[in-house]
């Protein structure tokens, strides 16, 4: 049996919607619709997590020898807490390496998320916020964490377009994500583990 662990924030976990909603349950569906023997993922993952605190959590947490998928998709709450680009770059390595450490140390079991836009949901607009600038600060923790991913051998997966694309794809609170969305991100990164795990 396939194993696959997801690592995240709220993104992750799918705050406010189902557990078979969430974006790893969807894509962990779509591969076994197309014959691959895939457990259910296990997940680590708080809504209002940054990197440092997914980091504390995994020092707490028990995990299997390796595992054959390492899903990462993590940082929005840097952002949204104000934090520097480089401070999220460093705390992301050290994360990414430890993703890579959980597969046994095959770089290429490794799939990074880039971080969606919450700055076009309706929670960001009443709010006031500034949304050019979030767009703008969200566009560079992107850039740092896609150069680290291919310099350590993982692979990237773009889904900010994506939540660009489908602003109104939301789940009741305004701002996170429906499962309608998460099956757009899990479509986008079925081909790339589709890939990943056949080699």
């Amino acid at each position: 049996m396939t194993t696959y662990l997801a690592l995240g924030d709220s993104y992750t976990i799918g705050e406010s919607v189902p557990a078979e909603g969430r974006w790893p349950a969807q894509l962990a569906a779509m591969l076994r619709t197309e014959g691959k023997a895939l457990a259910e993922p296990g997940i680590v993952a708080t809504t209002g997590w940054t990197t440092d605190e997914l980091s504390a959590a995994m020092d707490d947490t028990s995990f299997a020898p390796h595992y054959d998928l390492v899903s990462l998709l993590i940082g929005v709450n840097n952002q949204y807490r104000g934090r520097s680009v480089d401070d999220y770059c460093e705390e992301f390595r050290a994360l990414l390496q430890r993703a890579i450490a959980l597969t046994g140390a095959r770089a290429g079991r490794v799939l990074v998320l880039s971080i969606p836009d919450w700055g076009v949901t309706p929670f960001a607009r009443d709010s006031g916020r500034d949304t050019a600038r979030i767009a703008a600060e969200l566009d560079a923790y992107n850039a740092a964490a896609q150069a680290e991913t291919l310099r350590l051998g993982a692979h990237w997966v773009d889904i900010t377009p994506i939540s660009r694309r489908h602003p109104g794809l939301l789940a009741d609170d305004g701002l996170h994500p429906s499962a309608a969305q998460y099956a757009l991100w899990a479509q986008a990164a079925l081909p790339v583990a589709r890939v990943m795990l056949a080699t």
